[in-house]
């Protein structure tokens, strides 16, 4: 019988000093590895309490192990193997949220930080505002007692530290928003406001939002990952985690009472303004992963490697980098967008990494507007018709029909999946399909929504799309 993980008799059992909401494979693979190096570097207690807002899955995996586990770099030449140990214990949220309210007030915590994707934000993503109507919200309102949101345990875990007199955290938000910090400050204000005036005037003093960029490409864990790691080690892990070689990591610094791991140490930027490197990361990579993801899986590709080894494709995502993304941004610092792209492209084709075409493509209705919307705005500004973004969001509004250009199904994956859907049952034409789109508030800034080069652009870009399939039309923007 198969040897189960455990924790390294060495490894350093260090104070909690990070709560984490939302733990997942993305934030073990990424800012877990960056505090264990962090600490072995220049020591401190930034130890990680992991919590679940939703289901006990993870967590039941995990405790067996003390909460080790396997992060696997997939690398073009192989794998390398190391066993992270930062995750300290875990909670979840919806059987004890007193006990992750007591953890976030506990004054030796001085992080909290957030990977919950775009829609554990409980916000409008055209306006970045917070849904008061949406159902975690109100569930947050009706029983103070027990946050069910991310928003919801914020408020509440800052009103005990407010009211036993122990100073905020810093809450880092690390999921890929434009002006993370700035946006959820404005989420977590709007509600306190509504629970209790004082509270909302000492966050807005007190508490710090520093808006953050992370980049490193984080492939679901599969079944045959496990079992491949385990015929490899002898040694089984229910919950590793696959990432690429590359990483980045860049905060605002500012921090409450400037209380902060020695992440700098371990190759983290700290900056006065995100905004440039969010901004580039944001459209160049997650962008066009988003737009590889639609047009790709339309085409029949299943991995992102898969979809940039076609040449239509791949020369579609350099168009887009080339004279649609790239023109309307400014570089951070010491950066060639040229050569970044030429980085991202290296990254896309890694067969090491399997990241699934299907995979990004969830919620699309939540990421678009960070990740493509702004770049159209930007380019219909200047004066340029922005032909390969229109393509790809025309492939979205394909993908979310639920029906592949094989006839198959699509499952997908969106928060208002049935109402996506049901633009396409209530219209025929490209023209009322687009209409249909474009009347979704919680997408589509109105000011985008109205304009008419979107309007014509959009449409024309469906048409051709349903007339010759994906790859003919991503084919006719290769250079």
């Amino acid at each position: 019988m198969t040897q189960r993980l455990t924790r390294p008799a060495d490894a350093p059992k260090p104070g909690i000093g990070v709560v984490h909401l939302g733990l997942g494979a993305f934030f073990r693979a990424h800012g877990a590895l960056y505090l264990e190096e962090a600490m072995a570097k220049s020591g401190g207690d930034w130890g990680v309490l992991g919590v679940s807002l939703r289901n006990p899955g993870l967590r039941d995996r995990l405790a067996p192990q003390d909460y080790a586990y396997t992060a696997c770099e997939l690398g073009p030449g192989g794998e390398t193997l190391r066993i992270g140990t930062a995750v300290q214990t875990m909670l979840v949220a919806p059987e004890d949220p007193d006990a992750v309210l007591a953890a976030m007030a506990d004054p030796g915590v001085k992080i909290i930080s957030l990977t919950v994707t775009e829609k554990g934000y409980c916000h409008a993503p055209s306006t970045g505002k917070l849904d008061f109507s949406h159902p975690d919200i109100a569930a947050d309102l009706a029983d103070p007692a027990r946050p069910v949101s991310a928003p919801g345990f914020l408020c509440r875990a800052l009103d005990r530290r407010r009211n036993a007199g122990i100073p905020p955290f810093t809450v880092l938000c690390c999921d890929n928003l434009p002006e993370n910090g700035h946006m959820l400050r404005g989420i977590v204000l709007d509600l306190a406001s509504i629970m209790d005036e004082a509270l909302a005037r000492w966050i807005e003093a007190e508490c710090a939002f520093p808006c953050t960029m992370v980049d490193r490409i984080v492939p679901a864990t599969t079944d045959a990952d496990i079992e491949r790691l385990a015929q490899r080690t002898g040694v089984y892990d229910a919950a590793p985690v696959m990432h690429e070689p590359y990483r980045q990591w860049v905060i605002e610094d500012r921090f409450v009472g400037n209380d902060k791991p020695d992440l700098a140490a371990v190759g983290v930027e700290l900056v006065e303004d995100v905004r440039p490197y969010e901004h580039m990361k944001l459209r160049c990579l997650n962008g066009t992963h988003s737009a590889i993801a639609y047009l790709g899986y339309l085409a029949g590709a299943e991995t992102v490697s898969e979809a940039v080894a076609r040449p239509a494709l791949a020369g579609f995502i350099r168009h887009l980098w080339e004279n649609e993304i790239i023109p309307v941004l400014t570089p951070p610092p010491g950066v060639d967008l040229a050569d970044y792209a030429d980085a991202l492209m290296a990254r896309y084709a890694n067969p090491g990494i399997r990241h699934r075409t299907w995979q990004i493509a969830m919620d699309g209705s939540l990421k678009l507007p960070q990740r493509l919307l702004g770049s159209i705005a930007e380019n219909i500004a200047a004066g340029r018709k922005p032909k390969g973004l229109f393509l790809a969001i025309a492939a979205w509004l394909r993908y979310v029909a639920g029906t592949g250009e094989a006839g198959r199904p699509i499952d997908v994956r969106d928060p208002m999946a049935a109402r996506l859907k049901a633009v396409w049952d209530d219209n025929d034409t490209a023209p009322e399909i687009v209409a249909g789109f474009l009347s979704l508030k919680e997408v589509f800034p109105e000011n985008l929504a109205g304009d008419v080069v979107m309007q014509a652009g959009l449409i024309e870009a469906l048409n051709r799309l349903l007339d010759v399939g994906a790859e003919k039309a991503a084919s006719e923007f290769t250079p």
